[in-house]
């Protein structure tokens, strides 16, 4: 599990809880992956809720960004996550609270940001540190949907950002990920509907899936996310393992969950260049 002092200057202010992503990223790029602590919300939200639209105090949720942002000494971009491939570029007038669920940057010091509380985040940079992005990988996004009017496979939120950069010139082997905490293969417990969208993509999804009976199945989250990445081309995937620790259910002090406590906070994971 990854938990170090960030490489940052504010770093000692950070919450030891937080997590730095442990990769081999070039110099330029800093990430942070938060914990539930160094916030000011009240229970079920403590402490360091981020999500606006869960339900906690207005004020306990702004005074919370503002922790955030005091934290990593740069400016946070919060977006209206919809489980979608839309992935923006930053920055962009009106991109805070956009519908959108990912942002890239070639910017410095503006962080790219996404909300989880059993989703999986997806930080990436590229080896030369020229560019970061930050993507939100719920079972939705990350299945995708098909290609309008074509029988090919479906294109997740991981293949539609890789294809937009290809298309700018960036190849996807220069790319490399980081996967943060999710909900854990022990703990995410799916329908038959949601193992077939991702056979759609690849027979090889079928080794992230354990059959319960019933028509249920136990789906590796993060394990699918590897898988996507690698069909697109990265090859450079680190962090989540689907092993307990990084697991949001399991561990109630750590990290918000949805899953587990229907009323959860969200924490985020983001990524900028110094």
């Amino acid at each position: 599990m990854d938990c170090y002092p960030p490489k940052h200057p504010a770093s000692a202010v950070w919450p030891p809880g937080w997590l730095r992503p442990q990769w081999p990223a070039p110099d330029p790029v800093c990430a942070f992956c938060t914990s539930r602590e160094g916030g000011f919300s009240a229970t079920p939200y403590d402490s360091l809720n981020l999500g606006q639209h869960v339900g906690d105090l207005p004020q306990a949720v702004a005074a919370n960004r503002r922790a955030l942002q005091q934290a990593l000494g740069v400016p946070t971009v919060f977006l209206d996550q919809v489980h979608g491939t839309e992935v923006l570029e930053l920055p962009l007038a009106g991109a805070e609270g956009a519908q959108a669920d990912g942002s890239w940057t070639r910017a410095k010091g503006l962080a790219c940001t996404v909300m989880v509380a059993d989703c999986l985040p997806v930080l990436m940079c590229t080896q030369d540190g020229d560019r970061v992005a930050a993507l939100h990988a719920g079972w939705r996004g990350l299945a995708g949907v098909p290609l309008r009017g074509l029988a090919q496979r479906p294109v997740g939120v991981l293949e539609s950002f890789m294809e937009r950069q290809a298309a700018l010139g960036v190849a996807p082997s220069r790319w490399m990920a980081w996967l943060g905490p999710c909900i854990g293969p022990q703990a995410f417990e799916v329908g038959a509907e949601v193992r077939a969208a991702f056979l759609r993509h690849s027979a090889q999804s079928k080794q992230a899936f354990v059959p319960q009976g019933q028509g249920k199945w136990l789906a590796d989250l993060a394990l699918l996310a590897r898988q996507r990445l690698e069909s697109a081309g990265v090859s450079q995937v680190y962090g989540n393992d689907g092993s307990a620790p990084w697991c949001t259910v399991g561990n109630p002090l750590k990290f918000f969950s949805h899953r587990r406590d229907r009323i959860s906070g969200r924490f985020a994971a983001g990524i900028w260049l110094a």
